[in-house]
């Protein structure tokens, strides 16, 4: 490979890096909040960006598509179905590139507008929020008489957009769960329905006022029928994994902070 073709796959690689958030959060100067946006039959809704840098800063919009994998992982759709490809047709935000000052918010208007015939479930596109890095002039030096580049890496935020329509159920239940090597339990997922879910896993022992092990913004997608998730034990917990526990997954306080799925284990 030469230098020239080194040098385009590395601007490539850094062009295309993306952090997914799962709760409020930001990447880089912005913040993006709500992270997770659910449409009911076709409700409208906003998303609300906010430059937290000292510099001015521009970001362009744009839907993509992706799946989820079973352990969790959100992978690129290079051959939508025809369910994605009706999503992506159906979502409509603007603006899509905004222009904004330090500490100065602007939302982005989100709806939804199904095709006559639709059939009910649930559709989802993730909204990529992407800074654009402002132009710089190319450093020409005297070496070997070339030229050098500095490379800057663009940052983007994906949150999912899901839309929901018609009277769509889902049931999910916990199969199984263990100890690793990691300090942490693998809890096994099982969902059957039309629609998602998304919560978080909490394990409890009988005597900890505190879970022993949690974590937060899990999601079962339509596409996915079984999910594993390593759930870290707390930190500052010193006691045995052994024995009884209560695992528990949660909806998000937001969404009504119903059970989703509980299970009763002994744990080796």
């Amino acid at each position: 490979m030469t230098r020239s073709h080194r040098l385009m796959t590395a601007v490539a690689a850094l062009a295309a890096t993306l952090v997914p958030v799962s709760a409020n959060a930001g990447v880089g100067d912005l913040l993006v909040a709500p992270t997770r946006i659910v449409l009911t039959n076709g409700r409208g809704t906003e998303v609300l960006l906010n430059n937290i840098g000292e510099e001015e800063a521009t970001y362009r919009v744009s839907a993509e598509l992706r799946r989820m994998t079973p352990d969790g992982q959100l992978i690129e759709v290079e051959d939508p179905t025809e369910a994605e490809r009706l999503a992506q047709e159906m979502i409509y935000f603007a603006p899509r590139r905004v222009t904004l000052p330090p500490g100065q918010p602007q939302a982005i208007r989100i709806a939804a507008r199904a095709p006559q015939g639709l059939a009910d479930g649930e559709y989802r596109v993730h909204l990529l929020f992407r800074a654009i890095p402002k132009p710089r002039p190319v450093e020409k030096r005297e070496v070997g008489g070339g030229m050098s580049f500095r490379l800057i890496p663009v940052y983007g935020v994906s949150i999912p957009v899901i839309v929901r329509f018609g009277q769509l159920e889902v049931d999910t239940t916990i199969t199984d769960v263990r100890t690793t090597n990691e300090r942490a339990i693998e809890v096994d997922l099982k969902r059957a329905g039309d629609r998602s879910t998304y919560g978080a896993i909490e394990i409890t022992k009988d005597g900890e006022e505190m879970p022993i092990a949690e974590i937060r913004g899990i999601a079962l997608y339509t596409e996915i029928a079984d999910r594993t998730v390593k759930v870290p034990v707390r930190g500052d917990y010193q006691g045995t994994l052994s024995g009884p526990v209560k695992v528990t997954y949660r909806e998000h306080p937001n969404d009504g902070g119903a059970v989703i799925a509980a299970y009763d284990a002994v744990l080796p």
